[in-house]
């Protein structure tokens, strides 16, 4: 007589949990990573607005006299200022463009502006550092540094 020999057909039961178990770790992993990718998506899109606000704030700036021309500096507005140190302790809580005007998108913005007194340089040049800081939401300060010489 010959021995038959049963081949097992299927799985076991400890086979199947530890499975499910083996692919359950599997997906909470990934969905931990999509989970944490989506929470910081929107991060890149804000220190992008920062930046740009930043920009804009130090362009309008930069394109105002060094010195101001009409020598009125009494009761002046974001609209009249015409010379770089006007800025000078400019706080805007929320964007604002050269008017004044709140622009609603960027409102959760805090814009402040210090400009520093002259400093000499070589060949009898001065400049006046501006420093234009944004701060939001989810931010981490931003500063923005430029120069404004006399020559």
């Amino acid at each position: 007589m010959t021995a038959r020999h049963r081949f097992q057909e299927g799985v076991t039961l400890i086979e199947l949990i530890l499975s499910m178990v083996i692919i359950s770790i599997a997906v909470v992993g990934i969905f931990s990573v999509i989970n944490l990718t989506t929470r910081h998506s929107a991060d890149p899109v804000v220190n992008y607005q920062a930046i740009a606000i930043a920009e804009s704030y130090m362009d309008e700036i930069l394109l105002q006299a060094y010195a101001d021309p009409d020598g009125i500096n009494a009761g002046e507005t974001r609209a009249s200022f015409d010379d770089v140190s006007d800025y000078n302790g400019l706080t805007d809580v929320g964007a604002r463009n050269q008017q004044g005007a709140l622009i609603s998108n960027l409102s959760r913005y805090t814009v402040e502006v210090v400009v520093s007194a002259p400093v000499a340089l070589t060949g009898g040049v001065s400049a006046k550092k501006i420093s234009v800081s944004v701060s939001g939401q989810g931010l981490s300060g931003l500063a923005l540094v430029g120069y404004k010489t006399d020559y």
